[in-house]
């Protein structure tokens, strides 16, 4: 049974649909996996790549959920089938210009919705959720990494970039070299 307070028809772009939010379950290991591998995939990583991030990230969350440290939301829609995610954390960072009273930060991870259900505001929906969450939770200050699919998004709803830099060394990543 769906609660109705969490049902998603207050964005008109989904008026009908019989959308709602529920908060990620431990029962919910493999559809995250798989949220998380067709998110990576759908940004152009390699199936063999992925093969080995997905065994990996499976054991990672199986820890995560069992303790909490890993929460979020599933879209579900009116029969119960899973059309969209997110994860979220919050992760112990030094305390920054960003936010000097913390030494904590939200992070969102694993934004994820089907492709039938692109641009009808269900990731909307997923990222107001979570930023009510860092508000719930006293969060400062939330970050993400966004894919080129869902830069706009984030910035249409107030998000910035920041000055990250990686390098990759290891498995997928190349040795730096001189």
């Amino acid at each position: 049974m769906i609660d109705p307070t969490v049902i998603l028809d207050a964005d008109h772009r989904l008026a009908g649909h019989g959308l709602a939010l529920r908060p990620v379950r431990t029962a919910d290991l493999a559809l995250i996996v798989r949220h998380r591998r067709e998110m990576f995939a759908a940004n152009g990583h390699p199936d063999e790549v992925l093969a080995t991030m997905s065994a990996a990230f499976e054991v990672w969350l199986t820890a995560h959920l069992a303790t909490g440290t890993y929460f979020g939301w599933i879209v579900i829609d009116a029969a119960g089938a899973a059309v969209g995610g997110l994860g979220m954390m919050e992760i112990d960072w030094p305390p920054h210009p960003r936010h000097p009273r913390q030494h904590k930060r939200g992070y969102i991870t694993n934004v994820f919705v089907e492709p039938w259900l692109r641009g009808s505001g269900v990731g909307r929906a997923l990222m107001e959720k979570a930023a009510q969450e860092s508000g719930r939770r006293g969060l400062d200050l939330t970050v993400l990494h966004a894919s080129p699919m869902g830069r706009p998004l984030y910035e249409r709803m107030g998000w910035t970039a920041g000055s990250e830099m990686m390098l990759a060394i290891g498995v997928t990543g190349r040795p730096p070299t001189r």
